[in-house]
């Protein structure tokens, strides 16, 4: 173990390794309830997704371990399973089956680009004042994701905000009166969207708040695994709370029959009709289809990008070195060659398997703050997926309110990338703020990028320093300004 994983060499130990894969686990492993919830609105059988699902990290996870050797774990991406369902399927019509065709087929397109080492010279044209507002603003959109979970802001929109509404997926046709909440699959409104403090009377936010001091007074003492101590913590606590509820556990062995016999419904179901057979039978909806892949693929691509640049040379995962390595090297010699190829491949084994593109997952920054630094973190936390399958309700005991400080906490920790850009310089500032921002505001980190790479050309171009643009950041741009206005030509 020591000689495969080179533990000594990258300064970490077993003990070390277990203490962040449970980390990462925990903090992502809400992915294997949530995945399913927001697929199965499809049509798709919900247990076949939740094994689909667990398969999917796992494997893709085991291969970012194994091969790369680095501590980033695998799942289906949110964001991505939600674009799956409610743009590719509800509005652009797409069959299920027909989009895991289109998942895959992006899948095969990542491998071709990362091969091609096209993603690799990505990485190279982005300038060191982006990669550190990447960083940050990673920092920010996870920082946000943990208060979002806790329970620690509220949202309020007026009758006049709202712009569209549709019904849960079991919701009787016409809703009755005090019956709206449990019915309603979700709400879009306008900007006018109002945030607030809760006054934390609710048990969630309780939890939540005790379990972010447990973990920061923890950090400061020092102490090794204060984070997953808090995670652990935070859901003992949550028990007399009644969020945990210890008498709810059951695992009933012959649900796992019925489990795998839905996941037959889904394993290959790309490869039929519906399904390829289908997809490009339409002459008139082949624009369609090549549109919905280069959307999957542009924000599959770069939520990756941003999460190695983000994490990896921020913790030293991805060093000076490395990146050298990366530049000069053929092949998959370097950690940052072989954890695009790992990542690059999840997304086709995931689609086949039924579930929506798979990609690392930025929660894999927790098990890094634990002290990860090897793949071994990686194999841990797969194992742990796996585990899963049998085990399922009582990975379910953790609760989102036990994980959501740890991501606070972990956010605090990366936006000192922040102090690395030259904020008095415009030029830097403003391409920077809008990365930081909007990855959190549109809870996308590849809309983050976007705004840095058009803004940082623009400027640059306006001021006469066109040439100080790498082609690559000037091609990107393009494609994510023809990719926003495909998106709103699609909506108008």
């Amino acid at each position: 173990m020591e000689k495969f994983f080179k533990l000594k060499e990258n300064g970490t130990t077993v003990g070390v390794e277990l203490l962040a894969g449970f980390t990462t686990f925990f903090t992502m492993v809400y992915i294997i309830f949530v995945n399913p919830n927001i697929l199965s609105a499809t049509g798709m059988p919900w247990q076949g997704v939740f094994l689909a699902t667990i398969i999917a990290a796992a494997v893709g996870t085991l291969v970012m371990g194994l091969f790369a050797n680095v501590p980033y774990a695998l799942a289906p991406g949110m964001g991505l399973n939600a674009f799956f369902t409610f743009t590719v399927c509800f509005a652009f019509g797409f069959k299920w089956q027909e989009a895991l065709a289109l998942v895959f087929i992006c899948g095969i397109i990542n491998v071709m680009v990362t091969v091609t080492k096209i993603r690799k010279e990505i990485i190279r044209s982005i300038p060191s004042s982006i990669q550190h507002a990447i960083s940050g603003g990673i920092g920010v959109f996870i920082a946000y994701i943990g208060i979002k979970e806790a329970n620690f802001i509220k949202f309020t929109s007026e009758g006049p905000n709202i712009l569209s509404a549709w019904p849960g997926v079991n919701a009787p046709a016409a809703i009755p009166a005090g019956e709206l909440a449990r019915n309603l699959g979700g709400v879009v409104t306008n900007g006018n969207i109002i945030p607030a403090l809760v006054n934390f009377s609710s048990p969630g936010a309780i939890v939540a708040l005790i379990g972010l001091l447990i973990i920061i007074v923890l950090m400061v003492m020092k102490v090794k695994g204060a984070i997953l101590i808090g995670i652990l913590a935070s859901t003992v606590i949550a028990v007399p709370f009644g969020i945990v509820n210890l008498a709810a556990v059951k695992i009933e062995p012959e649900s796992w029959g019925n489990a795998f016999s839905a996941l037959g419904v889904t394993f290959g179901a790309l490869f039929g009709n519906p399904g390829f057979l289908s997809l490009f039978a339409d002459p008139g909806r082949v624009p369609l289809v090549v549109i919905t892949i280069f959307a999957f693929s542009l924000s599959d691509t770069f939520d990756t990008i941003g999460t190695f640049i983000g994490t990896g040379r921020a913790t030293g995962i991805f060093s000076d070195a490395d990146m050298k390595a990366m530049e000069s090297s053929s092949g998959f010699k370097s950690k940052m060659d072989k954890a695009l190829f790992a990542d690059s491949i999840a997304t086709s084994i995931g689609a086949v398997f039924g579930t929506s593109n798979t990609t690392t997952y930025i929660e894999s920054a927790a098990g890094i703050e634990a002290g990860g630094k090897t793949g071994l973190t990686s194999v841990v936390t797969a194992i742990l997926f796996l585990l899963c399958i049998f085990l399922a309700p009582i990975a379910g005991l953790v609760p989102a309110f036990a994980t959501a400080p740890a991501l606070i906490v972990v956010g605090i920790l990366m936006m000192g990338s922040f102090g690395k850009i030259a904020w008095d310089d415009f030029e830097e500032a403003v391409p920077a703020f809008f990365a930081a921002i909007l990855m959190a505001f549109c809870y996308n980190i590849s809309y983050g990028i976007a705004a840095a790479f058009i803004f940082y050309a623009l400027l640059k171009l306006i001021r006469g320093k066109g040439k100080e643009v790498h082609p690559i950041l000037y091609g990107s741009a393009v494609l994510f300004m023809i990719n926003f206005i495909i998106m709103a030509v699609r909506n108008f």
